[in-house]
């Protein structure tokens, strides 16, 4: 079809006579006539606001993801009251020569774990070197440390050592690998709840101890893993991104936007008013005192991203009316008339779409949702308040040079839709249907290890100790023996013992900590070391007593409380295996409950926990409380348009090109990925309330044009496409370059979520320029009454 001569024409009339309603038709005028005093008022408030940031803290507790709620978490928080709550430190030392029995290699681990109880808030070290080595005298038990003084062992006790230790099931897979060339220190801590200084402290008190190993050992490799070092990972994560992404988003933003307006002082206005909302927002933050964490530290650059939006639609139209031969003030005033309904519509809807991200099952992502909401929320008022304030004092040209010929010829774009729009339909629908196959292949799984990748150190020593040395996945349970000082009764430990034999069976599974097996080697010790005595005693009295003895002849820090309760009811059995899917995770404490239910009594039966399990666990508790989430911020999002439109039906079709973006890009991640996890999780929320942004700007141009001036539907595509395409196009643009900017980070929670947004945004992009104005045409028709009622 050929292009509408009169268009242009009508164009101009219709952006005459949008103004619905007295705020449109007079906040412009106000705000430039008042402009001295608008920002007069606003920058002090926004200084005031932002000077909370420098109360910002990043949070560097793994537990935030968890909420108080969270029924797994719950279970967890109760087995660390029964026992401890078990923070460390994993020392993993790998002699170059692959051999740990050496004399210097067995010194340095006799230096490391002296120096080791001297990490603050360290309450136990366990290592290869003093390991409590039982001997009996009369009727004493005596325990000491299997190595003493590495510089004057002999040859043959070398070999005894090396014996003893390969030949010691609480050692093998724990403390030493099974070759004998890499062994450990353990570290167990408890680092104050109210000191969030405690973790930091911990793990650079650590890592200078490593630092100091190497430099006195140079031919032994010293990697450093543990809890508490995940803890600092995920604070590195935070402050790396701080660091990287928001300086790299905000560069992007710049240049795109001053690309976009060829304009100085237009491009200063609307990076300064961004960047002011930005701040003021993280001050407001800071001022409630909510921490930033590896997951709400993205917001400052996903502010920059959303806020400029506002902005850049306010100055195109105020750029493209100055060009048609309007003043400056005349200008700003007409282009807030214009824009002001589609901006209010679009920043609710932002909004809302982040803030049902308060839905989530993890806090983060709630903080980040809250975050988002109230920059998006304070930009809004700063894009009708403080923007065109700005732009009516500084040294715009009245008149600007004739306008540059647009990259993307408009008027050629909307003719090809309108002459394919049977085509682009039927296109849209079989690209649904195709890669709706994705999606069924899409599975729910996640192992918070990958979060980082190797450019961690805490990753690469993790990998190395799964690879070496034991596993990294724990599941743990507490095993009751019904009575007080039940633990010591001869049928409740041989069921915990068949329990464990059952796990150590297990494809996996790497080390069983059980109270059973310290009992067994404790029969044997006291019969002289006699391996036929390694076995559960017959007698209760005999348990008790040898547990009573140990106990008296462990040196400090080598108790039994953080396995077994205060009065002897119940145990802890822990199971530690290589690095497992959520999935596999899943599945395995699955069966060793359907273990429990068929072979122990009744009060031992439980269910598993551990942070492994929880992490395995929250994203699909995360799922179907996000989903729940969606489908308000759709019904929501449709009774706003349906009060702006007032039209059943076109609220329903403008329900179309925002719903089948997100299909579409998960369907493509099922074929690419093939795994969604909690990252993912949030993303139909988050994106939904931004994509919907275009599409209302769209509706709003094309309605404009329908119902103030009976344009048909071909003449009000052209029109919708002549006003707001341009700018739909720019902001899209922005949007996927600063998601994409969080694509970067090398924490992939983020760089997966930056991913997934920028693919359904570009998507919802396509769907702006082929499905909606196709879907207009087909269901719009010139005969339809869309007068105001």
């Amino acid at each position: 079809m050929g292009g509408c001569r009169t268009c242009p024409r009508l164009f101009l009339k219709v952006e005459r006579n949008i103004g619905m309603t007295r705020i449109e038709d007079q906040l412009g005028k106000w705000v430039v006539e008042h402009r001295w005093a608008v920002i007069a008022v606003t920058i002090p408030i926004i200084s005031v606001a932002a000077m909370g940031i420098g109360r910002l803290t990043i949070s560097n507790d793994t537990r935030v993801f968890f909420g108080e709620q969270n029924p797994d978490y719950q279970a967890l928080t109760a087995l660390e009251h029964t026992y401890t709550k078990e923070q460390s430190i994993l020392f993993v030392l790998a002699p170059k020569d692959g051999d740990v029995f050496t004399r210097d290699a067995l010194a340095a681990a006799v230096q490391l774990t002296e120096a080791s109880w001297r990490i603050p808030y360290a309450i136990r070290v366990n290592s290869l070197t003093n390991y409590p080595q039982i001997h009996v005298e009369g009727d004493d038990l005596i325990v000491g440390d299997l190595v003493r003084d590495p510089n004057a062992l002999s040859d043959a006790q070398l070999a005894q050592i090396r014996q003893t230790a390969l030949s010691s099931a609480a050692l093998v897979r724990r403390l030493i690998s099974p070759q004998g060339h890499v062994t450990s220190v353990y570290v167990s801590l408890v680092t104050p709840a109210d000191n969030p200084g405690a973790v930091p402290e911990v793990a650079e008190y650590a890592q200078q101890l490593a630092r100091d190993l190497r430099a006195r050992h140079p031919d032994i490799d010293c990697h450093l893993t543990g809890s508490v070092m995940i803890d600092h990972a995920f604070a590195q994560a935070s402050r790396r991104d701080v660091m990287t992404l928001v300086p790299a988003a905000f560069v992007v933003m710049t240049v795109l936007v001053g690309i976009a307006l060829g304009s100085f002082y237009g491009t200063l206005a609307a990076v300064v008013v961004t960047v002011l909302s930005m701040v003021a927002a993280l001050g407001l933050i800071g001022w409630l005192g909510v921490p930033l964490n590896a997951v709400s530290v993205g917001a400052p650059g996903l502010m920059l991203t959303l806020a400029i939006a506002d902005n850049v639609h306010v100055l195109t139209t105020m750029f493209r009316l100055i060009r048609e031969g309007h003043t400056k003030h005349e200008a700003i005033a007409r282009s807030l008339q214009i824009n002001l309904k589609a901006i209010f519509l679009t920043n609710v809807t932002t909004i809302l779409g982040f803030l049902s991200m308060n839905f989530s099952e993890s806090p983060p992502f709630r903080d980040l949702g809250n975050l988002v909401g109230v920059g998006v929320a304070i930009d809004l008022v700063n894009s009708l308040l403080l923007l065109p304030a700005l732009t009516a004092v500084l040294p715009l040209s009245a008149r600007l040079a004739r306008e540059r010929a647009p990259r993307v010829n408009l008027e050629r774009l909307a003719d090809f839709v309108i002459g394919r729009r049977r085509l682009l339909l039927g296109s849209m629908l079989a690209l649904v249907a195709v890669t709706s196959l994705g999606i069924l292949g899409i599975e729910l799984n996640d192992n918070f290890l990958t979060y980082f990748d190797d450019t961690f150190e805490f990753r690469r020593a993790t990998d190395f100790l799964m690879k070496n040395l034991s596993g990294w996945d724990i599941i743990e349970y507490s095993l009751s023996s019904g009575q007080s000082g039940g633990i010591a009764e001869p049928e409740y430990l041989a069921m915990v013992d068949r329990f464990a034999d059952w796990y150590r069976r297990q494809p996996k599974v790497t080390y069983v900590a059980t109270v059973a097996n310290t009992i067994k080697r404790l029969n044997a010790d006291m019969h002289g070391g006699d391996p036929n005595y390694y076995r559960i005693p017959d007698q209760r009295e005999l348990a008790a007593q040898y547990l009573l003895l140990y106990e008296l002849s462990l040196p400090f820090g080598q108790d039994l409380n953080s396995q077994i309760d205060v009065d002897k009811s119940a145990t802890r059995f822990t199971v530690i295996l290589q690095s497992m899917s959520a999935n596999e995770l899943c599945r395995m404490d699955k069966l060793a409950v359907q273990w429990l239910e068929a072979n122990a009594p009744r009060h031992m039966f439980t269910t598993g926990t551990g942070l492994s399990l929880i992490w395995a666990r929250i994203t699909q508790r995360n799922i179907g409380s996000m989903l729940f989430a969606s489908f308000l911020e759709i019904v929501t999002i449709s009774g706003l348009m349906l009060l702006a439109i007032r039209s059943l039906k076109f609220t329903a079709i403008f329900l179309i090109p925002n719903l089948v973006p997100p299909f579409i890009a998960f369907g493509l991640w099922g074929m690419m990925k093939g795994q969604v996890g909690l990252s993912l999780s949030v993303v139909v929320a988050m994106t939904l309330g931004i994509i919907v942004d275009d599409t209302i700007h769209f509706f709003v141009k094309y309605f404009a044009a329908r119902r103030e001036h009976a344009m048909s539907p071909e003449q009000a595509v052209r029109y919708a496409f002549s006003t707001a395409v341009a700018a739909i196009g720019v902001t899209t643009v922005v949007l996927i370059s600063g998601f994409l900017v969080l694509a970067l980070s090398h924490y992939r929670m983020m760089s997966e979520m930056g991913m997934m947004c920028a693919m359904v945004i570009a998507l919802a992009l396509m769907c702006d320029f082929f499905l909606t104005p196709a879907l207009l045409m087909k269901f719009d028709r010139p005969m339809d009454k869309l007068t105001d009622r």
